[in-house]
């Protein structure tokens, strides 16, 4: 991995980001690409890093948000549909290579998903137990001890002395626990209701959970707010020591971040359509044939339904590749629609012969 990639690959992991890193694993020429080229592209399908040519870059896109989705890595071949042909039970994504360069090239691409952020406030036996739980589990940890001792806190990846949330980065993808047990939590839950955080915990038992609910209402905090709070927080194991609440706890929170991984990997989502525009082309959403696609009476892909995996692409009409209209550079209008290319090249070749491209196709 270059330099620049690795250091993108630790900020977007410091900053808990998803991303896929996709690696070119086999090529045939003329193709640009070289084994080991490397690329990472972002849940909003922002690449950085260098795979092959535009041909190549929407199908990487895809495929990308893809692994994101499914948090499992996978191969994808572009090739000939010879090539396809011969790989259909491999169990890999085929998509037809059909640029003017005529190469080949298969890639290995990888879900980096972020661990989960636990931020526990507090100087207590629970905050060392849940530090040391969740550093088993490979958890980002961050302990917050006001006016405490960072060295009282061997396992926490961070510690910060004051009761600062914005330095101990808490964001909307953060887990925040509140364990002080009667030092300062209402102090505390009041400065975990400031955040953006995913979710908000408050041990202890439920009276005192109840009385410290009580002195947010009286500082004028809605019910809806105070309905981010779990409080107490943990899964009800009945009553247990300290060490066996704690199991609970992250429990709770393992079963909370699971649930929301999906959200966690999706892109941001599109904008609405301008009604002022032009209809789009139909846009697919399975995956794409060896063969060339056939084309309905327009001369556009017929079934785009079969020719890609998610909404948001479109399909070149000058070389059949698929277009993810988000990203798309290469744009062009004939009599009231919009149609995507993966290069200039094939733009081109639209604007000076669209009707090549749009005839119907005769039995």
């Amino acid at each position: 991995m270059t330099e620049d990639l690795l250091q993108l690959s630790q900020e977007l992991s410091r900053r808990g980001e998803p991303f896929a890193l996709a690696t070119v694993v086999w090529r045939r020429a003329p193709s640009s690409a070289q084994p080991g080229n490397q690329a990472i592209v972002t849940a909003a399908g922002k690449v950085r890093g260098w795979l092959s040519g535009a041909c190549a870059e929407s199908v990487v896109i895809r495929e990308a948000r893809k692994a994101l989705e499914t948090g499992e890595p996978h191969l994808v071949l572009l090739g000939s549909p010879e090539e396809l042909a011969a790989r259909t039970n491999d169990g890999i994504s085929l998509v037809p290579m059909q640029c003017q360069s005529e190469g080949a090239i298969e890639l290995f691409v990888q879900p980096v998903l972020p661990k989960p952020h636990l931020v526990m406030i507090g100087r207590t036996p629970m905050v060392s137990t849940l530090t040391s739980l969740a550093k088993t589990l490979g958890w980002r940890t961050v302990v917050v001890d006001d006016r405490g001792d960072p060295d009282a806190h061997p396992d926490a990846g961070l510690v910060v002395t004051t009761l600062d949330l914005e330095a101990a980065g808490v964001g909307e993808n953060s887990l925040v626990v509140v364990a002080t047990q009667g030092q300062y939590d209402e102090l505390a839950v009041d400065k975990a209701l400031g955040t953006k955080a995913a979710f908000i915990g408050l041990i202890a038992s439920r009276k005192r959970a109840q009385a410290v609910l009580d002195w947010l209402r009286d500082v004028d905090y809605t019910e809806e707010a105070l309905a981010r709070v779990k409080a107490p927080a943990g899964l009800d194991l009945g009553s247990l020591k300290h060490e066996e609440i704690a199991v609970g706890v992250l429990a709770e929170l393992v079963q909370f971040n699971a649930a929301r991984q999906p959200a966690l990997a999706a892109s941001p989502p599109d904008p609405p359509p301008d009604p002022a525009r032009a209809p789009e082309p139909r846009v697919s959403t399975a995956a794409a044939s060896p063969a060339a696609p056939d084309r309905d009476a327009t001369g556009a892909p017929a079934s785009a339904s079969a020719q890609a995996d998610a909404p948001g692409d479109a399909i070149d009409p000058v070389c059949d590749m698929l277009v993810d209209i988000a990203s798309a550079r290469f744009v062009s209008e004939h009599e009231g629609q919009t149609y995507y290319f993966c290069c200039p090249a094939c733009k081109k070749k639209f604007e000076a012969d669209p009707a090549r491209y749009l005839t119907p196709v005769t039995a």
